[in-house]
Order: structure tokens, then sequence, then C-alpha cells
């Protein structure tokens, strides 16, 4: 096939955090197709007169089946354009990268990949704090807070992730943090334990709340709300200078 896909991988929303080669790639486009939290001022950087074709997924909410996607890359290749796949944050995390590279490859179909900024970097940065410590949080682990059926994943390393001298990271996992942190805290992590809450990043109204693991488990057992987030537990969610 002559087609060829770019993975550009978007950020969390703040066309400002796009890398050059982003850019350069969405000017060239002839088509993209692009994820819920891609869209926005993202999209004001593709070239006037590109396709551009919605195909996110928002827990809850009706939203493009993988296999559709996939289709959609092949069949755009095959006519010979340029095609941008736009995926939020960094495609490679918990993106469903794979799937469609795999679709790609199975059809004989040119791809790169774009790496970009993803929101555990962000929400750090926004937070004003590193995600390492020398000495101490030595290690970052980032983890989804949902399989596939939108449940907390049964097989997570919970020794791991109970370590109070790492960083961890949940992406998706606002609805499944109460049940997370019984988990922790059977696995000797303390309750009190820091906290970071990061939502809506790289928009207008993106909120930072500093908290604790349990008193955060309270509060999403109580509302979630529908933004979109990210939490950071470990010893670094705690530092506010």
């Amino acid at each position: 096939m002559s087609g060829f896909v770019s993975f550009v991988s978007a950020g969390p929303g703040d066309p400002e955090l796009l890398t050059l080669k982003a850019v350069a790639r969405l000017r060239d486009a002839d088509v993209v197709l692009y994820d819920d939290l891609a869209s926005g001022a993202i999209l004001g950087q593709a070239r006037p007169g590109a396709s551009l074709v919605a195909v996110g997924k928002r827990a809850g909410r009706p939203s493009a089946k993988q296999e559709h996607v996939n289709r959609l890359l092949v069949d755009y290749a095959a006519t010979g354009v340029r095609v941008v796949r736009l995926k939020s944050g960094d495609a490679g995390i918990f993106g469903r990268l794979e799937e469609e590279i795999e679709a790609l490859h199975q059809a004989g179909v040119g791809y790169e990949i774009i790496p970009g900024v993803t929101s555990a970097c962000v929400a750090a940065a926004t937070a004003g704090i590193p995600l390492t410590r020398r000495h101490t949080s030595r290690r970052v682990q980032f983890i989804t807070g949902a399989d596939v059926r939108g449940q907390l994943p049964a097989d997570l390393n919970w020794t791991a992730l109970a370590d109070p001298d790492s960083t961890t990271v949940v992406y998706m996992g606002k609805r499944t943090f109460p049940a997370l942190v019984t988990k922790l805290i059977e696995y000797g992590m303390s309750p009190d334990t820091p906290a970071l809450l990061a939502q809506s990043l790289g928009h207008a109204d993106e909120t930072i709340a500093r908290t604790t693991i349990a008193q955060l488990a309270g509060q999403l057992a109580q509302d979630i709300g529908p933004a979109t987030a990210v939490i950071l537990f470990g010893a670094l969610a705690g530092d506010d200078r």
C-alpha cells in the first residue's frame, strides 16, 4: 500500500506541549483520526482541508469500537493518503497502540510512532514536583486502574504497588481507586500515604488536589465526577513547596 500512518502523541491537550515532529505530521496529513482527549486546540494544528474523523473512546459514553478504528486506518491508507492517528497522552502508554499497529502490519501498511508527553509527567510538572528522588523514590510505576471490563485488574503486583519508596501513577483509575486502596492497605501501605489527583490536565479547568490515599478513596467512592484524571501516590505526591 502507498499510504502511510503516523501515530502522533497529542499529550494532555495543550498544543504547546506537542513536539515539533507531531506538529509537522499534523500539518502534512490528509486525514486525522483523533481521540476525544486529543481534539480541541490540538486539531487547530491540522492543515486546512484535512479530513478530521472522531474515533475516541470515553468510559460510559458511546464510543468507536477498536475493530472499527483499525479498519479505518487500513482503509484510508489503502487510498494512498497520509494518515495521522492522533492519540491522547503518549501513544504507547495505555493507548491500545499495539492493536492498531498489528492491524497495519497485517495489511502491509507502513507506519511511524511519534512519542509525546504522558499525563504522569504533566501532573508532576503542574504540581511542581519530580517523579523521582535520589536515594528514595528511585522507581516509577505506571498502571491502569481498569481492565477490559472496567474493573480493577486482578493480576496487579500488590507488593510492588505498596512499596512506600516508589512513585505510582494510576491511569483510568478514579472508579476503581477505592478498591485499589483497600488492597494496598492489606499489603501494608499506610492509609496516610500522600496522593495527588490531577484532573483535566492541559485544559483551562485543570485542577491538582493533594490528599492521602485513604481520603481520596473515600472521596471517589462518593463521586468520581466527569473529568479525566491521573492519580499519583507515594512520598513525592505530598510535596507542596
